[in-house]
């Protein structure tokens, strides 16, 4: 790729591979998405592009859309009838054992997925964009090919079905909770500590839990800069994204596997307390060292 390209990609790519997931449900499907769309962008006349980010959001939100379509049929014609009557349980009882909480977490967040694919391509599309990622009604019409009145009244028939279907997922992030999700994401990505401590309050306590057989005793870090330090060890260079509805919750994948939950309280725009949980033989380390 050229070099405004590359730097386009380096600046956009956590969003947009989150704004993907959000929408497919899987982080493999995201990460081609986000990538064909760059490639797209690589054949395309930047000087003719006012809001590359704008135009990276239409063509990977246009990619997804035909992603869903295409499960979506695929589900229908190849017809599951146990996975279709199965619900996988949105409330656990106490957790007894601290290495099942990923798995757990995990089950939640597939849940919650599960309750998002009842909607319609279109419904997911527009109630992801406007819902989760702000994005104008405007702006999703161009995506879904339809007016903006009809972007809207999509999204309220998703918000009915999602607040209908799993009352743990009532709760939709609201915008703060987003905007601090996504500024904590860009900066553990990038590796960016000054713009991480930025998005912790002052007096940001973390804890975090190793699943390892013995199990250590919990890591416990309090202030910005310990607590910053500590997650980007971790997280710098893992694909990051935020659970589809409900509370704020960060996924980390390494090479397509999920290798830790990071679970966060958002107060007054700062993130105030982080819960992780970590499983680190999942996380894959590149050869070339890092």
């Amino acid at each position: 790729m050229s070099d405004p390209v590359a730097g386009l990609l380096h600046a956009h790519r956590p969003y947009l591979v989150n704004l993907a997931y959000q929408m497919v449900g899987d982080v493999g499907d995201a990460e081609d998405i986000v990538q064909e769309a760059f490639l797209r962008l690589s054949q395309t006349d930047l000087d003719g592009i006012d809001d590359p980010r704008g135009w990276l959001t239409v063509v990977s939100s246009r990619l997804c859309l035909d992603h869903v379509r295409s499960a979506r049929h695929r589900r229908v014609t190849t017809t599951e009838p146990e996975r279709m009557e199965r619900h996988t349980p949105l409330h656990h009882t106490a957790m007894s054992d601290p290495g099942e909480r990923v798995t757990l977490d995990d089950e939640v967040h597939d849940a919650l997925f599960e309750v998002l694919g009842r909607l319609t391509p279109p419904e997911r599309v527009a109630f992801v964009l406007h819902d989760v990622f702000r994005v104008p009604f405007d702006d999703i019409a161009e995506t879904v090919g339809r007016p903006a009145a009809t972007c809207r009244q999509l999204a309220r028939r998703a918000r009915i079905k999602i607040h209908a279907a799993a009352p743990v997922a009532a709760a939709v992030d609201d915008t703060e909770h987003h905007l601090v999700t996504e500024r904590f994401i860009a900066a553990c990505a990038g590796g960016d500590l000054a713009a991480l401590t930025e998005v912790l309050a002052p007096d940001v306590w973390g804890s975090g839990t190793i699943l390892a057989d013995p199990a250590p005793p919990p890591q416990v870090n309090h202030g910005r800069q310990a607590v910053g330090v500590n997650l980007l060890r971790y997280l710098t260079g893992a694909t990051l994204v935020s659970g589809p509805v409900g509370r704020p919750v960060v996924l980390a994948f390494s090479e397509r596997r999920l290798f830790a939950v990071v679970v966060l309280t958002v107060r007054d725009g700062l993130v105030a307390k982080i819960e992780a949980t970590a499983d680190p033989s999942a996380r894959v380390t590149p050869s070339n060292g890092g």
